[in-house]
């Protein structure tokens, strides 16, 4: 078998060639479907992707479907662990943990901001794989991240929630069809303040009923099933961080404001 660290690496534009050829759409799947293919499917790997600071390769993954005479087929992300570049600020080797974790949140969040993603082995080992979502290449996103948009504001507190290290506006995928959804979230989760974002359009603004609702639903099921999966996946102190950022998100009742002693936003912010 070749060997995937010898991939091509590809451009988005020749990504989303491929994945267009005849390829299974991610608006096509159901999660449930998608989760159940992209951990037990195989995976092949296409190409390496450009643009990732950690190894990142571009794959199709193939299963069975509820037709016995067909197969499924999705494009999917693969992060492996071996690939994670070591950083200052984070414990080595616990990049892919930390998005399975803000897949976790986002599930119980009720928002389905972060594609289905699992941890697996892959051709390179352990690694979080993700399905591949196809963005609406009409929409600017630079452009997008200017706008007061309640997909956005919704992505803005849950990374108040994680403790999201590095929200670019590349990270931002507007879907065809509509919706918005979030990646790259592997830098979440640190017991120290963190957060930096290009979305404080809100910063400071009450939050409204639903987004109580939601953080009060967060909030009870760190002390239940969310919690216990998190603590499979991250330090018991950065679960307790996380408990606590809700805690405060909800004594407060508005959005964070920037740290005036730290970077308030990512570089490059896209």
């Amino acid at each position: 078998m070749r060997d995937p660290s010898s991939a091509p690496r590809l451009t988005r534009e020749e990504i989303e060639a491929v994945a267009m050829e005849g390829r299974q759409i991610a608006g096509q799947l159901d999660n449930e479907t998608a989760l159940r293919l992209l951990q037990g499917g195989e995976i092949s790997v296409i190409g390496r992707l450009l643009s990732a600071s950690n190894a990142t390769f571009f794959c199709l993954v193939d299963g069975p479907s509820d037709d016995p005479q067909t197969a499924l087929t999705a494009t999917c992300v693969y992060k492996p662990v071996r690939g994670e570049r070591p950083l200052i600020d984070f414990p080595d080797s616990t990049l892919a943990c930390r998005e399975l974790g803000a897949y976790g949140v986002s599930v119980a969040s009720g928002w389905d901001i972060v594609p289905p993603t699992v941890m697996r082995d892959g051709p390179l080992g352990p690694g979080m794989v993700q399905l591949w979502v196809e963005v609406d290449p009409s929409v600017d996103v630079v452009q997008l991240a200017r706008l007061d948009l309640p997909e956005l504001r919704r992505i803005a507190l849950l990374d108040a929630v994680l403790n999201n290290a590095d929200r670019k506006g590349g990270h931002l995928l507007p879907l065809q069809g509509g919706g918005i959804q979030a990646i790259d979230n592997g830098l979440c989760f640190s017991m120290e303040p963190k957060l930096r974002t290009i979305l404080w359009r809100w910063r400071g603004a009450r939050l409204d009923e639903d987004e109580v609702a939601v953080l009060e639903r967060l909030r009870a099921a760190l002390a239940a099933d969310l919690g216990a999966e998190l603590r499979e996946l991250l330090a018991p102190a950065e679960v307790r961080a996380t408990a606590g950022r809700i805690d405060a998100l909800l004594a407060r009742g508005r959005f964070p404001l920037p740290d005036r002693n730290r970077p308030a936003i990512p570089w490059p912010p896209f």
